[in-house]
């Protein structure tokens, strides 16, 4: 057997806690991989996640620089804003570690794409914990798509909606910043309906508003249509002000309209749909079963990746499609006139290019 990777983990508070307990355990049980090292601004995290990981005084650290300077990882592991990504992923590059970050990639368009460029250049591997497109009930619903049990997919609707009006309920900081239902909820659902209809987008019009009644700064609904790249239709509603909340986190709702049957996935149930043969027959699908699901599953994945397995479906080459999806849509939000979401992505793409410093030969 291989001895184990070595990583360190930047950000174990908030969600780095759920990495902690939830997440890392499970690799050091595997035998793929254990912490060397951890890194936080807050001293008082750190003791916490000393205990979670099993470090000694001298592996906790408040600078990501010193930490990786000092230990040389295999990989990193990046949960900070994503204002932060860019500077976590150009330390890495300095010491030549493998990337595994949550999402996004960053947090802008350019900065995604210079991230991009650079990590490719450097010949490193990264990949992007969009982990709610690998929960166990989207993970059925694309598999039963796929299949090709039921023809060709024609289009796609979905929905998220949550009672998130009232200030605070949703964080602080979604409440006060641009864009939340995109940025913080519609990136998740871009990632889901990109898997589920095998393609990326094409173009895609967006309108967003805040009601008399959302407690937001930006925008907390939204309505936006797709066209993706093989010719699926999307139709999309989110929702962070609704009375009521008809599906939240991990009880999305899609459906999906197929040639010989509507699949409809509603609050983690699944059912198969057809009357062409007379009477409605309605099936009930079982959720795929395995040992692991979201990010768990996916540092798993990425860990066999560094050993020389296959690559995971959300590597950097897969995420940035996911990254200018979401940037057009918001570009699109804000002009009011569709985005053409594989232009958009190819011109920031040559700007940030053209602007990356040239080795000398």
């Amino acid at each position: 057997m291989k001895k184990p990777l070595q990583y360190i983990h930047i950000g174990v508070g908030g969600f780095g806690q759920y990495w902690c307990s939830a997440v890392l355990p499970r690799l050091r049980e595997l035998g793929l991989a254990v912490p060397i090292a951890a890194v936080d601004i807050n001293p008082d995290i750190l003791r916490k996640a000393k205990t979670q990981l099993g470090l000694a005084d001298n592996q906790l650290y408040t600078s990501a620089a010193q930490a990786i300077a000092e230990h040389k990882p295999d990989f990193i592991i990046i949960v900070v804003p994503p204002a932060f990504h860019e500077e976590m992923v150009d330390l890495a590059m300095r010491h030549g570690c493998h990337i595994l970050s949550e999402k996004p990639i960053a947090d802008t368009m350019a900065a995604s794409c210079r991230i991009f460029c650079k990590v490719k250049k450097a010949g490193l591997k990264m990949a992007v914990t969009m982990s709610h497109r690998f929960d166990q009930d989207k993970q059925t619903l694309e598999r039963e798509i796929k299949s090709g049990k039921y023809g060709q997919l024609s289009s796609l609707i979905g929905r998220n909606t949550w009672n998130y009006r009232k200030k605070d309920s949703w964080g602080k900081f979604r409440h006060e910043m641009a864009d939340p239902l995109l940025v913080e909820g519609t990136v998740h659902h871009f990632d889901i309906i990109r898997a589920l209809s095998g393609a990326n987008a094409q173009t895609v019009y967006a309108v967003t508003w805040n009601p008399p009644w959302g407690e937001y700064a930006g925008d907390s609904n939204g309505l936006i249509t797709i066209t993706m790249t093989n010719g699926v239709r999307v139709s999309y509603e989110g929702n962070k002000a609704s009375a009521t909340t008809l599906n939240g986190w991990c009880q999305d709702y899609f459906r999906a309209e197929c040639e010989l049957a509507t699949l409809e996935l509603d609050n983690r149930r699944l059912r198969v749909m057809s009357d062409l043969n007379g009477e409605r027959v309605i099936t009930e699908k079982q959720l795929a079963n395995q040992a692991a699901w979201t990010n768990a599953w996916l540092a798993e994945m990425f860990v066999n990746w560094l050993n020389g397995g296959e690559a995971p479906p959300n590597t950097l080459d897969d995420n940035i499609q996911c990254c200018a999806l979401l940037f057009a849509a918001i570009e699109s939000a804000h002009t009011g006139q569709p985005v053409d979401v594989q232009n958009f992505l190819q011109k920031n793409m040559k700007a940030v290019e053209q602007n990356l410093p040239r080795t000398k030969s």
